[in-house]
């Protein structure tokens, strides 16, 4: 059984992974009335045994728009002529999709704003102020 690897400590058995093919849409004259180029891949997120909880919530919050209700997530490839160039170009968005989603978050760096910043905006706080008090009409003598 092959297996599919997306991180140095993840790899998926292809049985994980099924395939549907489709007619695809757009240009392509007869090709596209007649023959079923589109590829489906979709892959059993709620139910894979591959993926720990952590991973499998990780996944499905990051790629809720390619998840459906039954927790299938899909990726479909319809960008080439053949059923076979279609099902490696799905196959390696998938494992695109997921490396990114398992991708851990940034560690964020705390940052300060710089003193020279902070006098430069203060500034022109007190200039545009000015503008605006030259502008008003001077106050009337009764």
């Amino acid at each position: 059984m092959a297996t599919i690897e997306i991180a140095p400590d993840l790899a998926l058995p292809e049985d994980e992974i099924s395939f549907g093919a489709s007619r695809s849409s757009g240009p392509g004259g007869q090709n596209v009335n007649k023959l079923a180029t589109r590829m489906t891949l979709r892959f059993d997120l709620a139910g894979s045994p591959s993926l720990t909880p952590a991973q499998r919530e990780r996944v499905a919050s990051r790629l809720s728009t390619r998840i459906n209700r039954a927790g299938i997530l899909q990726v479909t490839a319809q960008r080439h002529r053949t059923q076979a160039a279609n099902r490696e170009a799905a196959l390696e968005r998938f494992v695109e999709l997921l490396r990114a989603a398992l991708q851990p978050d940034a560690e964020r760096v705390p940052t300060r704003v710089p003193a020279a910043v902070r006098r430069r905006r203060l500034s022109e706080k007190l200039a545009r102020g000015r503008r605006k008090r030259e502008r008003a009409a001077p106050p009337s003598e009764d």
